[in-house]
């Protein structure tokens, strides 16, 4: 077959430095006076940057959505005679408001706080991101990972060994309530005060590029072994006993220890509620699941438990016959605003940081789903201040630290909710749940609240299945899950993200300094080139090595390329190179066809060289720009390796 023949190329410009393209060009320079400048134009950029609801509220059409959503929310049957696609926003109302009570309340527990105080923190901060915010479908609320990290701050400032009394009665100590939970709420609201704090000045910096370091095997890691917490937390509820609060390192395994030593000690009565709701509730979302094209709204079966647990429990007195734990106390209306107390700020701190990345993280990576999937764009720098307003402002109101939930995002997304119109209808009516049906559910169970977080942390263990995925797929993304879980679990959800991190960020050196070097081979009849260890066609030209590294060259690794060079030369001397020894019959092959073929025009060129090494040409499609570390590596390796041979560097 005639061998295919390449067009000749003829280049011709002059040859120009940088001064010279510069002036070409035009290049602009940066005025730091003239940026400071105010215009009309700039102030309305500004603005509508700062508050997002400005560009998009006026733009709402009442006509196609806020029509649907009260109807909706009068009566999900009636939405079958609606057009879907214009109703979409308030369709996922019902369905949203009756998640955010119960995961509210039921969160709540993680956080160590009233169950009043989780439908507090999915009001207050719901408002203020619908006012900030730039995602259009994440769903604003508590969640499970940052309540039970806030849950760890509160019961360690506040433990129930601070709050004992003397009862006359019994003639035992007992703990305080009241004065605890006090304690507590504080607590929780300095700590997402903080919290919030730190958001806004990350995002006034443009800090919103931190995300970056969050890979996705180390959020999902981290919120499998986050989760692992949350149902630890939640056994005394489920199991009816009290053990003692543990904190710092290794504490996962001290509390399940210790939950062991008190099983003995179970009340029945919570057990049997627990399991009963636990299954019930499964059933009814496998069947949500199952009849998910005929029902017009998924069946909204947290709330539905909550309801019924709470009347049988009203009816049957389990508080005081069985000894079920419930809820206690609810106060009808509105916490009054109180600044946080300043003298627990720097206790919190640390802890006020973990919950601020966190929350940021989880937020914005959502956010992002969903905006590449509709097309429109989310402010990672607006996102960080938005999440920052929210959890200060709700810290003033005595909320703990919110972000998206993802079950209700996605509930969210699949119902058709459009806007954050959807989420501030769903806080109207919490708010009017707050004020007048809130004391309805004082006798409901605690051990339903503790199924429910079981039940919705389904979601979660399934991240497990990512392990297979990741060993298939790429092995050090599969280590960075695995560790960061296991530091999650071992150092608890703060000091578990930290180690995390700077594990991940190891693994990111470790992948520049043990980079992939590699001889690269011509694929017969083309202008392509592949590692010759990867294939058994390819023809090496003859005297020439042609060298590649899979990692930028920097003064970290710049020792690390020269002997990747001088080892990688060596073999290059004998033209008979074998780099896979049970391929020997192709490497035969290939090495009879280099040494042969004469009619190849870019082979021929060399056919006087003879097998000896004369050139090594460095492929560096990897290098970013010229540098005076990168020019010092170069010219050792011209200096003291590559002689007495011709170096040629190769730039894209």
């Amino acid at each position: 077959m005639e061998e295919r023949r390449r067009p000749g190329y003829s280049v011709h410009r002059e040859v120009l430095d940088e001064e010279a393209v510069d002036e070409i060009a035009k290049k602009t320079f940066f005025l730091f006076f003239s940026s400071l400048r105010c215009s009309g134009p700039r102030l309305k950029s500004c603005l509508l940057g700062s508050v997002p609801v400005l560009s998009w509220l006026p733009r709402y059409s009442l006509r196609d959505n806020c029509l649907g959503d009260l109807i909706s929310g009068i009566s999900p049957g009636m939405f079958k005679y609606l057009n879907r696609n214009r109703f979409s926003d308030c369709y996922c109302n019902v369905v949203i408001i009756c998640s955010a009570i119960t995961t509210g309340m039921a969160y709540a527990l993680l956080a160590s706080v009233p169950a009043v105080f989780g439908l507090y923190s999915s009001f207050y901060p719901v408002l203020v991101y619908f006012i900030f915010g730039t995602s259009k479908h994440i769903s604003l609320g508590t969640f499970a990972v940052l309540s039970v990290m806030v849950g760890g701050v509160t019961e360690r400032l506040a433990p129930d060994s601070n709050f004992m009394i003397w009862d006359n009665v019994t003639n035992a100590s007992e703990v305080d309530v009241v004065a605890r939970d006090a304690e507590r709420v504080k607590v929780a609201a300095a700590v997402t005060f903080v919290s919030g704090l730190f958001q806004i000045l990350l995002g006034l910096v443009q800090f919103g590029f931190v995300v970056t370091y969050l890979s996705e095997p180390l959020v999902r890691g981290y919120t499998t072994g986050a989760a692992i917490h949350v149902i630890v937390s939640q056994l005394k509820y489920t199991f009816g006993i009290r053990p003692v609060r543990h904190s710092g390192p290794l504490s996962l395994i001290y509390t399940v220890l210790e939950i062991c030593y008190l099983l003995p000690k179970t009340n029945i009565g919570s057990l049997v509620v627990s399991i009963v709701a636990i299954i019930c509730l499964i059933l009814v979302k496998e069947l949500n699941a199952y009849l998910s094209k005929k029902l017009p709204v998924p069946i909204p079966v947290e709330l539905l438990g909550i309801v019924i647990a709470t009347v049988i429990s009203w009816q049957v007195n389990l508080k005081d016959k069985y000894g079920v734990d419930v809820v206690g106390l609810i106060p009808s209306g509105l916490q009054p605003p109180v600044l946080p107390d300043a003298s627990l700020f720097g206790q919190v701190i640390g802890d006020a940081f973990a919950l601020a990345v966190v929350g940021y993280g989880i937020a914005i990576s959502l956010g992002r789903i969903f905006a590449l999937k509709y097309g429109y764009k989310v402010d990672s720098n607006q996102e960080l201040i938005a999440l920052g307003l929210s959890n200060s402002i709700g810290g003033v109101f005595q909320c703990f630290a919110i972000s998206c939930s993802m079950s209700r995002s996605m509930v969210q997304e699949s119902t058709g909710g459009k806007t954050q119109v959807a989420g501030a209808l769903s806080a109207v009516v919490i708010l009017f749940i707050t004020l007048w049906i809130g004391t309805l559910f004082e006798d409901l169970p605690k051990a339903v609240l503790a199924a429910i977080i079981y039940v919705n942390l389904q979601g979660m263990m399934k991240q497990f299945m990512d392990i297979r995925v990741l060993w298939r797929s790429n092995k050090v993304d599969m280590l960075i899950w695995v560790a960061t879980f296991i530091l999650t679990l071992l150092l608890n959800p703060d000091l578990g993200l930290a180690a995390a991190i700077g594990f991940s960020m190891l693994t990111v050196i470790f992948r520049t300094q043990l980079p992939k070097y590699s001889k690269l081979g011509q694929v017969p009849d083309t202008d392509i080139y592949r590692p010759l260890e990867d294939y058994d066609e390819l023809k090496q030209v003859p005297g020439i090595l042609i060298f590649r590294s899979s990692a930028t060259l920097y003064f970290a690794n710049a020792e690390i390329y020269r002997n990747a060079i001088v080892e990688t030369r060596a073999p290059m001397n004998i033209q008979t190179d074998t780099t896979k020894p049970h391929t020997h019959t192709h490497t035969q092959k290939r090495k009879e066809e280099t040494t042969t073929s004469t009619n190849n025009p870019f082979c021929h060129s060399f056919r006087a060289i003879n097998s000896a090494l004369a050139n090594i040409i460095s492929d560096t499609n990897n290098l970013p720009g010229i540098s005076p570390i990168h020019v010092t590596a170069v010219t050792d390796i011209v200096r003291n390796v590559i002689p007495p041979f011709s170096p040629l560097l190769c730039f894209p």
